[in-house]
């Protein structure tokens, strides 16, 4: 499976916005092989704003490689359920404010788009329903490997705001990972931080996308601001393979910056 991954457009009405993620769509169709799907780890909006998901819908149905997107601390889930996913209910969702969780199969490898987010609050949790429904649908899967897909990470960034504002139950995560074998989840991937990051997370490789809108300050690099308005966006590419069976295969992570 090749599956690119992109996170934090932040779409609010303005040019900027809009130029950076349209570049990324751009891009991502120019590429002479496409990806079995484009994974989008939230913040797609910026205020929650219907026109920001009508904004968003358009340009993630100029992909040419299916869109998959859930939800970060800046999305509202009513709008985005309505405007986005086209009222579209999908497996756990319930009804209009209730977390986002959808399940999809990609190429041999279920990925499962979860909801980190805390209704008008930065940072992530994982709710009781979307920590039984992930572990219903691990176990259901059986042998399918899975990849858990959210917006906050599990594990600290290393940068003072960006670690206050992360999964903040990711105790719970870690025990539902450790009762299921690393064959059945190689990977997770998340947005939010605004950098491109690889880590470790309950024994699994933790893999972080970059930013569309803006670039995160590393606490150790110069200059003023949490953000740098003017790098240029980045993307992530993920091969997964069947290297390494007893691990569950392999993953291997490109990451690329968007001129």
């Amino acid at each position: 499976m090749l599956l690119a991954h992109i996170s934090d457009l932040h779409l609010d009405g303005t040019a900027r916005a809009t130029d950076r993620a349209s570049r990324v769509v751009n891009y991502l169709n120019s590429l002479a092989r496409q990806p079995d799907a484009v994974l989008v780890t939230g913040d797609i909006a910026d205020h929650g704003a219907p026109e920001e998901y009508a904004e968003a819908a358009r340009l993630l149905a100029a992909l040419t490689a299916p869109a998959l997107p859930c939800p970060g601390n800046h999305d509202d889930r009513s709008a985005y359920r309505k405007v986005l996913l086209a009222d579209e209910a999908g497996e756990g969702t319930g009804d209009g404010t209730a977390p986002i969780n959808r399940l999809h199969h990609v190429a041999g490898y279920a990925l499962l788009l979860c909801d980190s987010t805390i209704p008008g609050e930065d940072p992530g949790r994982f709710d009781d329903e979307t920590l039984e429904w992930l572990a219903r649908t691990l176990d259901e899967l059986g042998d399918t490997p899975a990849i858990p897909a959210f917006h906050h990470p599990p594990a600290a960034v290393h940068h003072p705001y960006l670690d206050s504002t992360n999964l903040t139950n990711a105790a719970r995560f870690a025990q539902l990972l450790a009762e299921r074998p690393v064959v059945n989840v190689p990977a997770i991937l998340t947005g939010h931080a605004h950098t491109p990051m690889a880590s470790t997370f309950a024994g699994r490789p933790l893999l972080v996308a970059p930013g569309v809108v803006s670039t995160l300050r590393l606490p150790w690099e110069s200059g003023e601001g949490l953000i740098d308005p003017e790098a240029p966006p980045g993307v992530a590419f993920h091969v997964l393979d069947e290297g390494d069976p007893g691990a569950g295969g392999r993953i291997t992570t490109h990451y690329r910056v968007v001129p």
